[in-house]
């Protein structure tokens, strides 16, 4: 069984059924499963899809700071 807690104060609720050996807390702390944008995305597009991209976003800078917008 998983749980997610929404409110950390359940944590102490948790903590007091096992003491009462009603349950057994197994893991304590898990890892947030929220993966990395470069994870999740990752292949996504070729490598040379990649490569136009970046020559794209390269001319698409040089345009913008030629005509004086800068950071």
């Amino acid at each position: 069984m998983l749980i997610q807690l929404t409110n950390q104060k359940a944590a102490g609720l948790l903590h007091e059924m096992e003491e009462l050996h009603l349950i057994k807390v197994l893991e304590e702390t898990i890892v947030d499963s929220k993966p990395k944008l470069s994870d999740k995305y990752k292949g996504s597009i070729s490598k040379e899809q990649g490569e136009k991209l970046n020559e794209h976003i390269k001319q698409m800078r040089s345009e913008w700071n030629s005509q004086g917008f800068t950071n």
